[in-house]
């Protein structure tokens, strides 16, 4: 049986493996933003991040999966998160808290939008982006199903709701990086996402 030590010992590895993706996928943004994706070197984003190169190879392939590439230990904690949503609420409302793009200032938001971005300015960034949409969507969707009851296998409407949200989410993004910005990301999101109802029945 494992001790306390040793559960909070893996907690604390997990947290710090965690941060330092983030921190890494943080600058690899800012520095691709603000220079150029072929003017930012691996030395330097793992420098900006502050770790070495050999740390930097320990979670990404290449530059541009620590520009689009998505953290595995994120995908399981979104999942998690979507599956302790409470009971009974609209699969729409529970994706879209899941995804944190609510709060027009939050750090989530602004990553969506650099994204979005970076991947419209950079063509080479969009099989990697592709990629990672794949995995947000099946882990979402795959958890939704359990919510919902349903075998994803055999089922449909899992994947295909998580599908219109994620979509909805992009346009909307995309939209309001170029609109007047008369309403707010949140208010633009709920116009975006009205258009898109569950079938009452497989909600419960």
């Amino acid at each position: 049986m494992r001790s306390l030590h040793d559960v909070e010992s893996t907690g604390l590895r997990e947290r710090k493996k965690r941060d330092t993706y983030r921190a890494l996928s943080r600058a690899a943004q800012e520095l691709v933003h603000s220079r150029g994706l072929e003017a930012v070197t691996i030395e330097e984003i793992a420098e900006a991040a502050g770790v070495s190169v050999r740390t930097f190879f320990n979670y990404f392939s290449c530059k541009e999966e620590a520009v689009v590439g998505t953290e595995p230990t994120v995908l399981a904690e979104m999942a998690e998160e979507l599956l302790l949503r409470p009971e009974g609420e609209d699969p729409v409302v529970s994706v879209r808290a899941v995804l944190g793009v609510d709060d027009d200032a939050t750090r989530s938001q602004r990553h969506w939008q650099m994204r979005n971005e970076l991947v419209e300015r950079y063509p080479a960034l969009l099989p990697r982006h592709l990629t990672t949409g794949v995995q947000v969507e099946t882990v979402l969707a795959d958890a939704l199903a359990r919510r919902m009851g349903v075998d994803p296998l055999h089922d449909l409407s899992p994947r295909v709701l998580v599908a219109s949200i994620l979509a909805a989410i992009r346009g909307t993004l995309i939209w309001w990086g170029v609109s007047d910005r008369s309403v707010s990301v949140s208010e633009a999101l709920d116009i975006a996402l009205a258009h898109i109802v569950a079938t009452p029945e497989r909600t419960q």
